[in-house]
């Protein structure tokens, strides 16, 4: 099942989580536009997974809905890609790649293995909207929507 949801313009508020056809899955709670910190809750309202950068920390942790690490992102220096590593707690090691200048991204595991991909679909001057295809059973598509984030937020860092 696809995923879509979407940052906001200045990083603060929920935003919804729908499916392909549009069912209301859940929300996207980016606490404050002055801290990167974001909480994923599913359809009935339930937390499901959190993302910050600890202090002092350019990685993107992400945490479960009891404060448990799931993970921690980090990004990779390439000349001509974009190239990210998602580190979890007993679940794996997994790549996130992209082409320079293109907005599709695929995420391998250890094996060479593609387990998701996702596209940003929004223009160059709106905030990011995203569609997430996961078909890893490793990798909770919530969990999946922090990390998204987090490889946002880690670009944005870029930007300012």
């Amino acid at each position: 099942m696809k995923l879509m949801f979407r940052d906001r313009f200045f990083s603060s508020g929920e935003t919804e989580i729908f499916s392909e056809s549009q069912k209301l899955l859940g929300t996207l709670d980016m606490r404050s536009a002055f801290t990167s910190t974001v909480d994923v809750y599913d359809q009935t309202g339930a937390i499901r997974c959190s993302g910050r950068f600890p202090m002092l920390s350019n990685k993107w942790e992400v945490t479960g809905p009891h404060g448990e690490s799931l993970g921690l992102l980090r990004e990779r220096m390439t000349l001509f890609s974009k190239k990210f590593t998602y580190e979890t707690d007993g679940r794996g090691e997994y790549d996130i790649t992209s082409e320079a200048f293109s907005k599709e991204y695929e995420i391998y595991d250890t094996q060479e293995r593609l387990v998701a991909k996702f596209e940003q679909t929004s223009s160059w001057f709106e905030s990011g909207a995203y569609c997430l295809d996961n078909q890893s059973s490793r990798l909770d598509d919530y969990e999946l929507v922090a990390v998204i984030m987090g490889m946002h937020e880690i670009q944005q860092r870029h930007h300012h």
